[in-house]
């Protein structure tokens, strides 16, 4: 089936209609202030316009864009001018220089769409994606003497998964930390990185960029590079359900609920086990009351299952939910007895 892969023909108007928005006026007003001395040069809202094509038209680089709008007479059109390669570069300059202006458009823009867009940022998924540089991160030159500068002091050498046809391995360059809205496809909060950091150490601030921003996520899925304990209670105490892959480790493989994350049938992850809690699938013993409150979940029936204990396989009894009932404990995460209760695992009470 033939696919689409090409720019729309509308896609002047497009960039027309975004420069004529008001997010994007009040930004090239902001910037039109910043200007206070020398030649005027070209105009802020040509130049905004131009990263607008940029953006519309996914080319990888300045001298592509500029070379389009050369060619296309609809784009010159909606820019008023066709500048030059030297110009958008400054501009990438001054869009750094003045990074909270920009901030300030996007907060702008993703009101707007949550406006438009209740549903928006209901669900999230968070992932890392590759940026490689242009620069050459090689630690040698071809004469065998160390480099002594770099062309991209930023960028550093990071790992990527392999894609399609292209193998994984190490590349050279950054990596764009995002949260994206599972509905829309959306990013809400991005973040830029060199290409060594771990995508752990940021999901937390992509969590709480979101909710400054004003969206109420309530699941966020991850791949299972994110199986980690701190990852469960990053999002439990952000009152987020994380949705996660487990890892396949030994514990995993072999079906064994001492492991202190349980992902269920309904695709959602359990957050980690609640502090004095004892391993799942070992009973507490007869005269001990639940670890938090309310008594046994109701439709549990006792069973057995052999257990390890001492180095010896033993049976010790266990309490499961019998058929496809719900415990009627279930407070957030974790029912409130202390059991983990989902019809496609089971409940066990602990």
């Amino acid at each position: 089936m033939a696919v689409q892969n090409v720019p729309p023909l509308r896609g002047a108007a497009q960039v027309a209609a975004l420069l004529d928005s008001p997010e994007i006026a009040r930004l090239i007003s902001d910037l039109q202030e910043t200007r206070w001395t020398g030649r005027p040069g070209y105009a802020i809202r040509a130049i905004a316009g131009l990263a607008l094509v940029k953006s519309v038209y996914t080319l990888p680089t300045w001298s592509r864009t500029v070379r389009l709008v050369a060619e296309h007479a609809a784009l010159q059109d909606a820019l008023g001018v066709a500048p030059s390669v030297h110009a958008a570069y400054r501009f990438t300059v001054k869009l750094r220089e003045h990074g909270a202006a920009l901030a300030d458009c996007l907060d702008r823009v993703l009101s707007g769409l949550r406006e438009a867009l209740p549903d928006l940022g209901a669900n999230l998924a968070i992932d890392g994606s590759d940026l490689p540089a242009y620069a050459n991160g090689m630690r040698d030159l071809p004469n065998g003497k160390p480099r002594e500068h770099y062309a991209d002091p930023d960028a550093s050498w990071g790992h990527r998964s392999a894609i399609s046809t292209r193998k994984g391995g190490g590349f050279y360059g950054y990596k764009v930390h995002a949260a994206v809205c599972t509905k829309t496809d959306l990013p809400i909060a991005w973040r830029v990185e060199t290409a060594r950091d771990s995508e752990h150490e940021h999901m937390q601030s992509l969590l709480d960029t979101a909710i400054r921003r004003g969206f109420t996520p309530g699941t966020c899925a991850m791949d299972k590079g994110y199986d980690g304990s701190g990852m469960y209670a990053a999002c439990e105490s952000r009152d987020v359900r994380p949705v996660i892959p487990l890892k396949r480790t030994v514990n995993v493989v072999n079906g064994s609920t001492s492991r202190r994350r349980v992902s269920t049938a309904c695709g959602r992850s359990r957050g980690p086990t609640p502090s004095g809690a004892p391993r799942s699938g070992v009973a507490r013993p007869g005269s001990a009351s639940p670890p938090v409150c309310g008594s046994r979940p109701t439709g549990c029936t006792p069973s057995s299952r052999a257990a390890p204990t001492g180095g010896r396989r033993s049976t010790v009894p266990v309490e499961r939910l019998s058929g496809s009932s719900v415990c009627s404990n279930m407070s957030g995460a974790w029912c409130r007895c202390g059991c983990v209760a989902c019809p496609g695992f089971g409940c066990t009470w602990t």
